[in-house]
């Protein structure tokens, strides 16, 4: 091979970033670094690939959506970017093709370019790409017939975490998957995963929020796509609320007194999800009428407002890292950043909501017994979780204060964590996936992408 043409096509703002990451490893590889042209690399994807250099023809992160119900709203132009991507590949004949997470579009994506390239063999001179999936399918948790499917249409899986290799091995044998790692290991090197105190432990030896004097820093993280962070900013601001509230009941507020006073830090990738994030913070702010008066002994009462209920709540585009390592709790929605929270030790209330369709189709087909990653990796409930009509700001709250005020339970979940980062790789992830490419082709021969088969297509984990 004189040069590696590549087309990679990720949806959403953690495979753009997963994408960025592989193509980098990709270009200082020696087998490519050793081939007489530079590799190319185009597609769909975001402003971190476009950052990577990579040619983008769509930016398929502005479309990122979540649920059932908003695919259905958007399903126009998904299926015009569908399409015009399946032209693109046969227009362009890349060796390779790097389907990053978005599993829905991408594994639809994989099985309409096998049966064109079936239908049409002769028109593309016998062309056959190597099709790639990096990050498996949550096939485990829901529907796993759809592995047989995804083992037909691939020739290479990468996973993520250690348990998915094992669970495709029972499974399907002859599908070649590879555990990789998670990249959260290599993005923050310098960050040592093990808890407080502990030998080889990071710089988190701060004293505990419950101290007097403190003011304990909480992030809220609702999500990375605009129909999460709406979905979950008000009932993470209002738990906020609530909690600023029994904070300064638990003080005696008096007029002229003061309560420790608890931080708060919304977190978001980019600036017009923060800008949506300020919109409707200042919204729901406006609407608000918490209000606190001591009574003649000193006990608080509910009577008049306060003038502002979160006084020390700012947003911010991008940070999570440093932020992270400075938080005493995070409220976050379910997804990678839970990973990251697991990573940096910081306990963690993870919540989550949807749609009401797409909740209850979700309810009827999920299997597993957790929805936050470092939970189904612990095999036990470490962070609490709230999801769909549990996640209420009086549940949050309640959670909230007292995983911040509990030190030996704080210090419980870092030893925890610790056991569930251990198994997540360590740093490398992206160059272990380059490598991992790199021998697909190295091994000459087109790998069989079907045999053995689901005992039960409709079998549970």
């Amino acid at each position: 091979m004189e040069r590696l043409d590549c087309l990679l096509i990720a949806g959403e703002p953690s495979g753009d970033l997963l994408a960025a990451e592989l193509v980098r490893a990709l270009r200082e590889a020696p087998a490519v670094r050793a081939m007489p042209w530079p590799p190319r690399f185009f597609g769909a994807g975001g402003p971190a690939m476009a950052a990577a250099g990579v040619e983008l023809t769509v930016n398929l992160t502005d479309h990122a959506v979540v649920g059932l119900t908003e695919v259905l709203k958007h399903y126009a132009a998904f299926r015009r970017i569908f399409h015009q991507l399946i032209d693109l590949a046969c227009e362009r004949l890349p060796d390779l093709i790097i389907l990053v997470d978005f599993s829905g579009f991408n594994r639809r994506f994989a099985r309409a370019l096998r049966r064109r390239l079936r239908r049409s063999n002769r028109c593309f001179n016998n062309w056959q790409p190597k099709l790639v999936q990096y990050v498996s399918p949550q096939v485990w948790a829901s529907r796993p017939g759809r592995a047989y499917a995804l083992a037909q249409d691939i020739d290479l899986l990468l996973c993520l975490f250690p348990f998915e290799k094992a669970w495709y091995s029972q499974r399907l044998p002859r599908l070649r998957v590879e555990f990789v790692g998670h990249p959260v290991c290599e993005r923050f090197p310098g960050r040592s995963p093990g808890p407080a105190g502990s030998e080889g432990s990071s710089s988190d030896e701060r004293p505990g929020p419950a101290e007097p004097g403190d003011s304990p820093l909480i992030l809220l993280l609702p999500g990375s796509r605009e129909p999460e962070v709406r979905a979950h900013l008000a009932v993470m601001l209002q738990a906020a609320m609530e909690m600023s509230l029994v904070q300064a009941a638990g003080a005696g507020l008096t007029p002229g007194g003061t309560a420790p006073r608890l931080r708060w830090r919304v977190i978001l990738p980019n600036e017009p999800l923060a800008a949506c994030a300020r919109e409707q913070s200042k919204s729901l702010l406006r609407q608000s009428n918490p209000f606190i008066l001591p009574e003649a002994d000193g006990r608080p009462t509910l009577a008049q407002p306060l003038r502002d209920p979160l006084p020390a709540l700012e947003v911010r585009t991008g940070g999570l890292a440093e932020s992270l390592a400075e938080a005493d709790l995070a409220l976050a929605a379910s997804g990678t950043v839970t990973v990251e929270c697991a990573w940096f030790g910081v306990p963690t209330v993870v919540l989550y909501k949807t749609s009401w369709l797409t909740y209850h189709i979700a309810k009827r087909i999920v299997t597993v017994p957790y929805l936050a990653m470092p939970n189904l990796l612990a095999g036990e409930m470490i962070y609490p979780e709230f999801i769909q009509s549990a996640a209420t700001p009086a549940n949050l709250a309640k959670a909230s204060l007292e995983l911040l005020f509990d030190r030996n339970r704080r210090q419980a979940m870092r030893t925890k964590l610790a056991r569930v980062v251990e198994s997540l790789g360590g740093p490398g992830a992206a160059a272990r996936a380059a490598q991992a490419i790199l021998r697909l082709f190295q091994s000459g021969t087109q790998e069989p992408r079907m045999g053995g088969t689901l005992r039960n297509p409709e079998e549970r984990l």
